[in-house]
């Protein structure tokens, strides 16, 4: 069935204690952006993104591209640079999704990083999810197939895959990233139903560069803004939707597991110009 980000997190209520917390983090989101507040004329010079454009909102407001997968789980693949938080992020999603009572798998196909997989064990330890993992300088397309034949057999509904950090100049690595996408797609069809790219909002310009490499070798079908609580440059979200036409689909702002949440433009925007 058809699986959007409302149905694997939650709809927000309207009650009292539901409303604090969505202006707390509100708050926190709007004190993470301080700094690209100074810095939004400049950053929508660069998108040449028009305020009064309706398709431009659209984008951004695009829900998490959904697919008729039946009975088969749903597996997000998740790329980007290193240091981006990839790891840490799908750590922070596997539990959200746990509490939404989803039964999640998560694979360490990050097999070249040491440690990585220890990481990722400890983050589906803490959220009640399976793990699945190699040793060390394995075949990181193994591990992803290995996941989602596992879900297949345990009735898991979410596949959640981390892949090693790499350059977008590299392009040896970007042809094994492609690799691991199609051995994903011959286990299961349709999927990946998501390709994420994780970008450090720190990176400013630098991450429109990276979504556009990475669309191009494993068709990203949106993106996580990581460590917006620390950037001058959070309008690179309004540059990637507008430049490349990918939607932004989980903002992190923190360290806290609350401090992962689905990206909502409106909110984004008006953080943004702090209205």
């Amino acid at each position: 069935m058809a699986r959007t980000w409302a149905e694997l997190l939650g709809e927000p209520d309207a009650s009292a204690e539901d409303e604090a917390e969505r202006s707390g983090f509100f708050g926190r989101l709007r004190d993470s952006l301080s700094k690209s507040r100074r810095a939004l004329t400049a950053e929508l010079a660069t998108a040449a993104f028009d305020p009064a454009d309706e398709e431009a909102w659209e984008r951004l407001e695009e829900a998490l591209i959904t697919a008729d997968v039946g009975e088969q789980p749903s597996v997000l693949l998740f790329v980007g640079v290193n240091g981006t938080g990839k790891t840490t992020t799908i750590g922070k999603l596997a539990q959200r999704l746990r509490e939404h009572e989803h039964a999640v798998i998560v694979a360490a196909a990050d097999t070249f990083r040491a440690a990585a997989d220890e990481q990722l064990e400890v983050w589906a330890d803490r959220a009640g999810a399976d793990f699945v993992g190699a040793a060390r300088g394995g075949d990181p397309a193994a591990v992803a197939f290995d996941a989602i034949e596992a879900a297949q057999s345990r009735g898991r509904d979410v596949v959640l895959v981390d892949t090693a950090g790499r350059l977008h100049t590299h392009t040896n690595l970007m042809a094994e990233l492609a690799k691991i996408r199609r051995v994903i797609a011959s286990k299961l069809e349709g999927a990946p139903h998501e390709t994420l790219l994780v970008v450090d909002a720190t990176t400013g310009q630098n991450g429109l560069e990276q979504a556009r490499q990475f669309q191009e070798a494993v068709d990203v079908s949106g993106v996580i803004l990581t460590k917006l609580d620390g950037s001058a440059r959070g309008g690179v979200a309004v540059a990637i939707a507008y430049e490349l036409g990918l939607p932004v689909k989980l903002v992190g702002v923190g360290e806290r597991l609350e401090d992962l949440q689905p990206f909502d433009p409106k909110d984004f925007a008006r953080a943004l110009v702090g209205g």
